[in-house]
């Protein structure tokens, strides 16, 4: 039986008459990496706070761990850590005495916990430094190092690149991955650098005007932005006997506008051509066909504008 970390039933936060998330169902698995994708104002960050407690809906059902009552839903809570828009930080004081507040809030015993987690982000060396003299990088990392204080389950990043510079990225990465990897954290992360968030997640959901538009695995994702031949010609049984017969290839597709999709020869057209032209086979159309994670999120959203 599949174990959900997360699962949102019709969750809808309205202010007055503006409805910012509308009836989302989220499904987040155990072990999960889930990219969740949006243009600004799309209702990413409210939904994260919803979840985190941050703040309440306005209808719906938000389940955690398989609980949602009130009170099963505080415990689960705790088993959450969170990096959500701009976290608060103590300006005056090192990145240290930050940590060290945070584990006293949550309620942590012992003060081993804070030389590890400093490392693990890579500010271990920043001392007696104030956090108010910190780059937003480095304020970025130590918004990780708070949220893994109490070693939580389950990780909710908003914008954890946000700052860092492309070493700062891949770092961040690459922790992440660590995190899932060794530790089977399931994290929800958010990110406008989509080609990042590609190499991160394991699964997405993009949400456009606080709707969900569409969940997937990753799988089904590269499966989707395919890259392919799309080929149009006068007669196609022909080609399609060609395709079998000529060129040894049955992985292809006819598409429901009467065009061949080709996932074979996608870097040698020439032979396409070529070959079509032997059978006097005359060719309309032969383009290259296949989407990014930025142009898959694209197109996907102007098709619902």
């Amino acid at each position: 039986m599949t174990e959900y970390v997360l699962q949102t039933v019709d969750l809808t936060k309205k202010y007055k008459r503006d409805t910012v998330v509308d009836s989302i169902n989220l499904n987040i698995r155990k072990g999960e990496i889930y990219g969740f994708i949006g243009e600004n104002g799309a209702g990413k960050s409210t939904t994260m706070r919803m979840i985190t407690g941050l703040s309440t809906p306005s209808s719906g059902v938000i389940r955690l761990f398989g609980c949602d009552s009130k009170n099963e839903l505080n415990n689960s809570r705790k088993r959450i850590g969170s990096l959500i828009e701009n976290p608060a930080f103590y300006p005056n004081m090192s990145a240290y005495k930050n940590i060290e507040a945070c584990r006293i809030q949550k309620g942590i015993p012992g003060r081993k916990c804070i030389e590890s987690i400093l490392e693990f982000v890579g500010l271990s060396n920043t001392k007696n430094k104030k956090v108010g003299n910190f780059s937003m990088g480095m304020k970025q990392k130590l918004g990780l190092a708070m949220a893994l204080v109490g070693d939580p389950e389950f990780l909710i990043l908003d914008e954890p690149i946000n700052g860092l510079d492309p070493v700062g990225i891949v770092q961040m990465r690459e922790k992440l991955k660590k995190l899932n990897r060794d530790k089977d954290i399931t994290i929800l992360i958010s990110s406008h650098v989509l080609g990042e968030l590609y190499q991160l997640a394991t699964c997405f959901g993009i949400i456009h005007r606080g709707k969900i538009l569409e969940e997937l695995t990753l799988k089904e994702l590269n499966e989707k932005c395919r890259r392919s031949l799309n080929i149009k010609v006068d007669d196609l049984n022909k080609a399609t006997v060609i395709l079998e017969s000529v060129l040894n290839t049955n992985n292809f597709k006819i598409m429901p506008d009467s065009s061949i999709c080709l996932y074979d020869y996608v870097d040698n057209p020439g032979i396409i051509s070529k070959s079509f032209s032997k059978a006097d086979i005359v060719i309309y159309q032969i383009v290259h066909k296949g989407d990014n994670l930025e142009d898959y999120f694209v197109n996907l959203i102007e098709g619902d504008k």
